[in-house]
């Protein structure tokens, strides 16, 4: 790793992990962040994520990105833009890979059916149940349940768009065990793996979507900054068919938005004077983040993605087909737990409303597949479109 800055997160000055390890055997020679690393990349709730929605539900062809596959290129651009600002790039890595563990089956059509399955319970949102999971349901250490992550990871994880001054109780009971400002701003890796994030995923389905035949090239050249990015790899390559050249082009698009990160990152802390990682929490605004015109490009291509991807016909029909099927697993659930499988039947909680949450936290576990087949299972049969 390269010489960090004064204001990158340092392993050796971590506000440590809610349950002391100090008398535990150090396995390899890892700092803290290492550590936090190598227990998501191990974890049950991370290796869950293959088989988890990104953009296609349950998808049947074996190219398209799934949770997984996302988080691991969220990871690459962000460990790349930490290397070049200085900051740390294992705590960086180590949110990007776990960005998503709270996320239900089915993406936010499984999210939007816990919701309302849980209104009066209190919600659920994806976030707060990134925490929960990591800090209470994946419990692989005799000693403590979670991970035992450090602070500064729980802290990104937390709040890595920013402050939080309602949360969900979810995040409300990861704060309380481990208090984590939430109405502060996190650290700079935090905030450059939430842009990791937005940069991966506006190009990569794009990817996603003109493989599924739901895009098509003269779709996104309408949208200007495909258009210029287009118009630069056709000079490039004059002489190669156009379906040659759209990886060339989502590959552009990341390096555009990769390089104006950097830049206008390095503006911003420039302009702030900070000098150390509390400086950053304490700047009252994002210092990572695109220019002006950047953003602007990004909010039209994601406005774009809505209309013509997310919300394509084929997409609302899967979502529907998902929501219905989260929620009835949920209510057959409620009706009789039993249905679940032992251990968390064994564990269910007497009282609301803390019944229907420990109901949530297993339906949340779950992969695509695996709640298609509790569903035909604990519900019955289901009738799922086609590429489901």
């Amino acid at each position: 790793m390269s010489a960090l800055v004064p204001w990158a997160s340092d392993p050796g000055l971590s506000r440590g992990r809610l349950h002391s390890e100090q008398n535990e055997t150090v396995r390899g020679p890892r700092d803290a962040f290492q550590r936090d690393r190598d227990r998501i990349v191990h974890s049950i709730s991370f290796r869950r994520l293959r088989h988890k929605t990104q953009v296609f539900m349950a998808p049947d062809g074996d190219h398209f990105r799934v949770r997984l596959t996302h988080s691991l290129e969220v990871s690459q651009i962000g460990r790349t833009v930490a290397r070049v600002l200085g900051l740390n790039e294992d705590l960086t890595e180590a949110l990007c890979l776990a960005h998503d563990i709270g996320h239900p089956p089915f993406g936010h059509a499984g999210e939007d059916a816990l919701q309302a399955a849980l209104a009066g319970q209190g919600g659920f949102d994806h976030n707060g149940h990134t925490l929960r999971a990591l800090m209470v349901i994946d419990s692989p250490y005799p000693r403590w349940n979670g991970l035992n992550l450090t602070w500064e990871t729980l802290e990104g994880l937390a709040k890595h768009n920013g402050p939080i001054f309602q949360p969900g109780w979810a995040l409300a009971e990861a704060d309380a065990a481990f208090p984590l400002d939430l109405t502060r701003w996190p650290s700079l890796e935090a905030q450059v793996a939430a842009i990791a994030d937005d940069i991966a995923y506006d190009n990569h389905d794009i990817d996603d979507g003109l493989r599924a035949g739901l895009l098509t090239l003269d779709q996104i050249l309408a949208v200007p900054v495909i258009a210029s990015g287009w118009a630069a790899t056709r000079e490039r390559f004059p002489d190669l068919a156009p379906e040659r050249l759209t990886g060339e082009l989502v590959r552009s698009q990341i390096g555009a938005m990769v390089n104006d990160l950097i830049g206008e990152t390095r503006r911003r802390v420039a302009e702030a004077k900070v000098e150390t990682v509390e400086d950053i929490r304490a700047a009252g605004r994002c210092l990572a983040g695109f220019s002006p015109d950047m953003r602007e490009a990004e909010r039209v291509l994601k406005r774009f993605m809505y209309e013509n991807l997310y919300h394509h016909p084929r997409q609302l029909e899967a979502a529907r087909m998902a929501g219905d099927l989260v929620t009835g697993l949920f209510e057959a659930y409620r009706a009789d737990p039993a249905l679940m499988p032992a251990d968390w039947y064994g564990r269910l909680p007497a009282e609301e409303p803390a019944r229907s949450r420990h109901i949530a936290d297993f339906i949340a576990g779950m992969t695509d597949r695996y709640a298609v087949a509790r569903y035909r299972e604990a519900v019955g049969p289901i009738d799922l479109p086609d590429g489901f």
